[in-house]
C-alpha cells in the first residue's frame, strides 16, 4: 500500500510541474491584440488550472490514510456557492444554464470543508461537460433523515451499468473510461467517491431518462443542532 501511494505522489508531482509551466507560459504570452486571442489565451490558463487541481486532489487521494484531513463543521452553502462560483466562468463560455435551489433548513454538515468541494467541484463539472446547448444543469441541496443531501443532475447520456453499479455500491475503484460519455476517464467520479467514503458520506448515482443525477448525503452537525 505504501508503495501504491509513493507511487501516485510521484505521478502527481512530475504532473503538476509541466501543467504549472504550461499556466505560467499561458500568463505570459502575449498574443496580437484581439478578443479571439485572450479567449484563447484564458482558455488555456483555466484548462491548466482544472488539470492542476485534479493533480492536487490525487495527492490528497494518496494521503487520506494519514488522517490529515479534519472532520468538522462545514456550511454546505457557502461551498456549493464557492463552487459555482468557480465553475461560472465555464458555463458562461460553454453557453450553459446552472440551476441552484436550496432547500435544507439545517445549514451545518459533519464533513471536511476542503474535500466536500471537490467533491461538489467534480460532479458539477461532469454536469456541465454532459449538458447540452438546450438544457440545463441543477444543483438542489435537499434535507431528509438527519442528513443534508447535494444532487446534482445533468441531461446527458446514460452512464453505463458497470459505473453505475460501482457508485451505487458507494465507491468507485479506480478512475474509468466511460463509453458512453467521451471525454471522460472517470477520474472526478474516482476522486469524489474516494473523498466521500473517507467523510463517511454516502455517495450514488440515479439514471434517468434523459440524463443522471449525482449525490452526496452528509450528516447534520450536532453543533447545528445544538444552535
Amino acid at each position: 500500500m505504501e508503495q501504491e501511494v509513493n507511487s501516485i505522489l510521484l505521478a502527481a508531482h512530475e504532473l503538476k510541474a509541466p501543467l504549472a509551466v504550461l499556466r505560467q507560459l499561458a500568463l505570459s504570452f502575449e498574443f496580437e491584440k484581439s478578443a479571439e486571442n485572450e479567449h484563447i489565451r484564458s482558455e488555456m490558463i483555466s484548462i491548466s488550472e482544472r488539470a492542476i487541481k485534479q493533480v492536487n486532489d490525487l495527492t490528497k487521494v494518496a494521503r487520506l490514510e494519514d488522517g490529515l484531513f479534519e472532520m468538522e463543521p462545514v456550511s454546505v452553502r457557502a461551498v456549493c456557492d464557492d463552487v459555482t462560483h468557480e465553475l461560472g466562468y465555464l458555463f458562461r463560455y460553454n453557453k450553459r444554464d446552472l440551476y441552484i435551489k436550496y432547500k435544507n433548513k439545517s445549514r451545518l454538515v459533519t464533513a471536511n470543508r476542503e474535500l466536500l468541494h471537490s467533491v461538489v467541484y467534480n460532479f458539477l463539472l461532469n454536469a456541465m461537460h454532459y449538458s447540452g446547448k438546450d438544457t440545463r444543469s441543477e444543483l438542489i441541496v435537499n434535507e431528509k433523515g438527519g442528513k443534508v443531501r447535494i444532487d446534482i443532475r445533468d441531461y446527458g447520456p446514460s452512464l453505463p451499468n458497470d459505473v453505475w453499479r460501482e457508485i451505487k455500491r458507494g465507491w468507485v475503484e479506480k478512475p474509468t473510461s466511460i463509453a458512453m460519455r467521451p471525454g471522460s476517464s472517470g477520474l472526478g467520479l474516482y476522486i469524489a467517491s474516494k473523498f466521500s467514503r473517507y467523510m463517511n458520506a454516502n455517495v450514488g448515482a440515479i439514471r434517468h431518462r434523459d440524463g443522471t443525477s449525482f449525490f452526496v448525503e452528509l450528516p447534520i452537525s450536532t453543533q447545528a443542532r445544538l444552535f
